[in-house]
């Protein structure tokens, strides 16, 4: 195990969720992407990408169980990088058996709901706290115990909003929509 990378790679995810912590204390984390917290996601990710040029993706066997959980919430706030977080999820799912099955499928939702796609395990929320909508309902607990996350109960499966709300949701926040067409999430 490298710990000099590890090391690394736990002091920049703490470095971001301290910056989090700060702006979401003084209220300035809703209303749009801050800047600050935008540059701390972009240095962050230019830092992995040197990393993974040096040793590859940072599994488990190769930085730690604590070292990976790092890297993948470097990669799940890179969230102006479409591209770097889809080769990134590429590369986890080569490595699948040296990752966390569940930061796989954060990362995989993630992306989906970006692209205005249903996601595949029922990690991400609206803005609103409800649940994005799932490409299968009557899979979502089998596809989620595959990963080691919990299973939903019956009544949260049923809560979850059809496929067809998608664009419903979407049209809610023009301002998030908008910005994910710039990044390059939608096209």
């Amino acid at each position: 195990m490298n710990e000099a990378f590890s090391k690394e790679l736990i002091e920049l995810a703490q470095k971001d969720l301290s910056v989090r912590e700060k702006l979401a204390s003084e209220g300035k984390l809703s209303g749009g992407y801050h800047p600050e917290m935008e540059l701390v996601h972009r240095d962050n990710a230019q830092r992995l990408r040197q990393i993974i040029k040096e040793i590859g993706f940072p599994t488990i066997s190769k930085v730690g169980v604590e070292g990976s959980d790092a890297a993948w919430l470097i990669i799940q706030h890179s969230i102006s990088e479409p591209e770097f977080m889809k080769e990134c999820l590429r590369m986890m799912m080569e490595n699948r058996s040296n990752v966390s099955p569940a930061n796989m499928a954060y990362l995989h939702d993630r992306i989906e709901v970006f692209q205005s796609r249903p996601q595949r395990y029922g990690t991400q929320l609206t803005a609103e706290g409800i649940q994005y909508p799932v490409e299968d309902k009557s899979k979502l607990n089998e596809m989620r115990l595959e990963m080691n996350l919990p299973a939903f109960s019956h009544e949260e499966i049923n809560r979850i909003p059809n496929v067809e709300s998608i664009l419903e949701i979407d049209e809610k926040d023009t301002d998030y929509t908008v910005w994910r067409k710039n990044v390059g999430w939608i096209v």
